[in-house]
């Protein structure tokens, strides 16, 4: 059994953060070491200044989640750094987060790894859509609690048994009838989505989603790939796509979806950007986000962003969970980029390459941060997405004759127009559904010749 305490002094950051921002962050893991670099990020993002550490290699213990002699050390730690919360990096029980908070200074908060995720959702919840997902993931998080306390409480006929609340089964019924309501508003905006998604896709355009774990770089890389990157920003821009797309050096900075045209040679393509993964998510929270992965689930081409500068065997990780997520409902293609090439020494892009070859067989390595790599993604982006059909029309000269001439030259790719006399010859590739539809405006101003 091992540990380790690290703290700062008191006095260190006292006067500039108050006290109930300042936290400590500790980790129990049953064997190997822990590491603090994640919940020390999110604590970072939901803005919290992180004042001291804790961990403990050791089995779990059923009441404190720590050993008792390692929540006296925390109690000592949360003292001396005078903080006003500790972050636990666990899924700690409800039982084991009353037991420890008792035994922790007066008004000093408890906070899982979970509830802190939710915290930093909550913070950036500036949508309907994302408010409603932050609250099913919250009512998700307390249903099985409610149940244990009011399990509990009925059992020792005694409402508010060890301070948990009086809870009885109309709390649940409560929960349980707001998880309802909230997942159908859900579908309603979902449906609303995929009409909206169909529209895109019968303007011509292709739809290539950003995956992958927080942290990793896709709102940089969206950035890098925005068509619009350039314009005015006070410019009149397509209803459908946002302005913006936030890059900071941060865990969920994009908690919602954001939508940008990307720079393509021949495709017209919608660059969707959306929350990141996270570690050790369990299953009702990734479920409570499903509206969101829609657009993942949903696109032509998914883009699995990997930051390459991390360790071969967490970006292994990260990979297999990706995947998981990524296969279960998704029926696109997915292309791995290795980001952030920019921070690797001589060599050893190609020995991650190697060493991951099993679970990234062909990745296109980038830097969004300088743009090298950037160029050979968009042609890959390209190459993946659903074949175009190719057509040739003749049509005779008129009015309606140039208006589909344009239509086709914004919904597909133009490489052969010339004119005659009295027609008019356009060659172009484009979606089946958009060739489709030319030959049927064709149709009507003259019996089509293609070839």
């Amino acid at each position: 059994m091992t540990g380790s305490v690290e703290g700062a002094g008191a006095d260190a950051d006292a006067e500039s953060v108050p006290r109930e921002r300042r936290a400590v962050v500790a980790k129990r893991v049953d064997s190997g070491e822990a590491d603090l670099a994640e919940i020390r990020q999110l604590a970072a993002a939901a803005g919290y200044e992180v004042v001291g550490e804790l961990t403990q290699t050791r089995t779990e213990d059923a009441a404190f989640m720590f050993g008792e002699g390692k929540v006296a050390e925390l109690r000592e730690l949360v003292r001396r750094t005078d903080a006003g919360a500790v972050i636990v990096d666990n899924d700690v029980g409800p039982y084991q987060t009353f037991n420890i908070g008792g035994e922790l200074p007066e008004g000093v908060e408890v906070i899982d790894r979970f509830t802190l995720i939710l915290e930093i959702f909550g913070q950036r919840a500036d949508t309907r859509k994302a408010q409603l997902q932050v609250d099913l993931a919250e009512l998700r998080y307390e249903l099985p609690r409610a149940e244990a306390k009011a399990s509990l409480a009925k059992r020792d006929e005694r409402p508010g048994f060890m301070g948990l609340g009086e809870y009885d089964e109309s709390v649940e019924r409560d929960i349980k009838r707001q998880i309802s309501e909230i997942r159908d508003e859900l579908e309603s905006i979902a449906e609303k989505e995929e009409a909206r998604r169909e529209q895109r896709r019968d303007s011509g355009f292709d739809l290539v989603a950003l995956a992958g774990y927080t942290n990793a770089g896709k709102s940089t890389l969206m950035r890098r790939l925005a068509a619009e990157i350039d314009v005015d920003e006070n410019a009149d821009r397509h209803p459908d796509l946002d302005t913006t797309a936030e890059s900071q050096d941060m865990l969920f900075t994009t908690l919602g979806t954001t939508t940008r045209r990307a720079e393509m040679e021949k495709r017209d393509v919608l660059l969707t950007d959306t929350v990141g993964f996270i570690a050790d998510l369990p299953h009702w929270l990734v479920e409570s986000f499903e509206s969101t992965l829609d657009s993942v689930y949903r696109a032509d081409l998914v883009l699995l962003v990997v930051d390459a500068s991390e360790p071969v065997e967490e970006m292994r990780e990260k990979l297999v969970t990706s995947h998981d997520t990524l296969y279960e409902r998704n029926e696109a293609p997915v292309v791995t980029v290795f980001n952030k090439i920019d921070r690797l020494d001589p060599g050893e892009l190609a020995d991650k390459r190697g060493a991951l070859s099993g679970v990234a067989p062909d990745p296109v390595a980038v830097s969004a941060e300088t743009g090298a790599g950037v160029a050979e993604l968009r042609d890959r982006v390209e190459a993946e997405l659903p074949d175009w059909e190719r057509e040739r029309l003749v049509l005779p000269v008129s009015d309606e004759a140039m208006s589909l001439v344009s239509w086709i030259h914004d919904h597909g790719h133009v490489d052969e127009e010339s004119y005659a006399s009295d027609q008019v010859t356009v060659g172009f590739e484009a979606k089946p559904s958009v060739v489709a539809r030319a030959r049927s405006k064709a149709a009507g101003l003259v019996p089509a010749e293609s070839t």
